[in-house]
């Protein structure tokens, strides 16, 4: 199945973080611009923040977005990266797009955390009115900050949940940061009739999906790699249909699996669950919608 058919059909991106999905060249311009980056060349660049292979760990896949977050403290730089991200989207036909970042992350300098989320609706809206996409916007809570920044986090989520904001999750290492220390932050969202997803078993057993899902009410599961390990867990998501976000490229990179041949997501298709393709991140893990489907055709017999 070539690439160009692949490109053709219309698609769905679930998973994609803003903050790992710029245009190399914005990264390049802006890092200049702003004087933070320290890199001659637009390709001593690359080899720094585009992932070639597969590393040692998802920590050390975390720490390239200090790199791409440093060019995001800004509101024009925010609209642009927001922007670009939904045009990159609609070239290859994903017809809706969802796009998750953290607002605490971009108020080093002089945003608050609405101002950074108000910037990025205002890039996906001109977006809208400009190509054939449609946008929403997942709020993230980070797993290693307080609970009480993750309960601040929501309730902006909660204010703006009319102009663009579809959903609230849970993003960072997942070792040593259970989701349940973040429960009040959920309950707020679910009792404001939010929908929630959260990153589990993406580097971490099936016990963290099960906190997703029992103490958090995930409606959907980020990643969810190794749901597997857990067969009554999984036939509960099954039963439920709670859909997992799958993200191969990012997967095998994070060392999440031993190569994309060996991806349960073809497992979890034929056993009825609900599975979506993802990029994670579009510039760290090179990729893109397409690569992504090509993937799952050449690697997991997908038709």
């Amino acid at each position: 199945m070539n690439y160009k058919f692949l490109e053709k059909l219309p698609k769905v991106e679930l998973h994609c973080h803003l903050d790992g999905s710029l245009r190399l060249e914005t990264l390049f311009e802006l890092g200049k611009k702003q004087n933070t980056l320290s890199v001659e060349t637009i390709e001593d660049l690359r080899k720094i923040v585009v992932i070639e292979d597969k590393m040692n760990s998802l920590e050390e896949f975390l720490a390239i977005f200090p790199i791409t977050l440093s060019v995001m403290q800004d509101a024009e730089s925010l609209r642009r990266i927001a922007y670009e991200l939904a045009e990159d989207n609609a070239k290859e036909n994903v017809r809706y797009l969802e796009v998750r970042f953290s607002p605490v992350l971009h108020t080093e300098k002089d945003l608050t955390m609405e101002d950074a989320l108000r910037a990025v609706i205002e890039g996906l809206q001109q977006a809208e009115k400009d190509f054939p996409i449609k946008t929403g916007i997942i709020v993230c809570g980070i797993r290693n900050m307080t609970p009480e920044i993750s309960t601040q986090i929501a309730d902006l989520a909660i204010q703006c949940d009319d102009c663009g904001v579809v959903g609230f999750d849970l993003a960072g290492a997942e070792y040593d940061n259970p989701a349940k220390k973040h429960k009040e932050a959920f309950y707020r969202v679910i009792n404001a009739n939010m929908n929630v997803t959260i990153h589990a078993g993406e580097s971490y057993g099936p016990e963290s999906i099960h906190q997703a899902i029992h103490y958090c009410s995930a409606n959907r599961i980020g990643h969810g790699t190794r749901l597997f390990e857990d067969s009554k867990l999984m036939d509960y998501v099954n039963d439920h249909r709670i859909p997992l976000e799958i993200c191969l490229t990012s997967n095998y990179q994070t060392g999440g699996i031993d190569s994309i041949a060996k991806h349960p997501a073809k497992k979890y298709l034929d056993l009825g669950l609900r599975i979506t393709l993802n990029t994670d991140n579009r510039l760290i893990c090179n990729t893109t919608m397409t690569k992504e489907y090509q993937l799952a055709v050449e690697h997991l017999g997908f038709t």
